[in-house]
């Protein structure tokens, strides 16, 4: 699967911020990466500056071009306002919710737990990461591997990060997508008007 496994810094320092998990070498290292990452900044061009955003939201769900533009597609034929409609479909994902509901502590994680068929939605195994979930369903993990060392681990340093939009049960360690989140309840810092401009030239 053509996914993005390299270094996880690098694209952290390229955007300025940890969008793949907390990293030290954005204190070490403020500049950009490559030899020229200290140089002077250029202005960049308005397209420049809609792409990035873009490849920005791509990275954060690991999403690849051809189902970011099916998601966009999908965003504007919904009702609502297209950015946000995109964000909600992007957190709607099966990999997202499961790492959102605390169950494995990476996106990355999560989409490997999924793949793996340690997920259930409504009790049926899902191995699709992209997996659309609607309000009202659920998700759990299998009976078989809740004594998995990476499922025990993660839960057991699970914060109290709870999202609105998702409820949890500890002792069925089971969780269900309530709704779609409001967009000011979605702590990633993009500015999704960028992509739609982006897509709509």
């Amino acid at each position: 699967m053509a996914r993005y496994t390299g270094p996880k810094a690098k694209i952290s320092r390229k955007f300025g911020e940890p969008i793949l998990g907390p990293s030290k070498a954005l204190q070490k290292k403020p500049h950009a990466p490559g030899q020229h990452g200290r140089g002077r900044k250029r202005k960049q061009s308005e397209y420049a500056v809609q792409l990035q955003e873009k490849q920005k939201v791509k990275y954060i769900y690991g999403i690849l071009e051809r189902q970011f533009r099916g998601l966009f597609h999908r965003a504007v034929v919904k009702q609502g306002i297209t950015g946000e409609n995109l964000l909600k479909l992007c957190e709607a994902r099966l990999d997202n919710t499961v790492y959102r509901l605390g169950i494995a502590p990476t996106r990355r994680a999560a989409r490997q737990l999924v793949s793996h068929k340690h997920i259930a939605v409504d009790g049926e195994v899902v191995n699709i990461a992209s997996y659309s979930l609607k309000p009202g369903q659920l998700v759990s993990i299998r009976e078989k591997s809740k004594s998995l060392e990476a499922v025990t681990t993660s839960l057991s340093a699970r914060n109290a990060k709870r999202y609105n939009w998702l409820e949890w049960d500890q002792q069925q360690l089971q969780g269900v997508f309530t709704n779609y989140p409001e967009r000011d309840q979605i702590p990633e810092n993009v500015n999704e008007q960028l992509v739609v401009e982006l897509y709509s030239k």
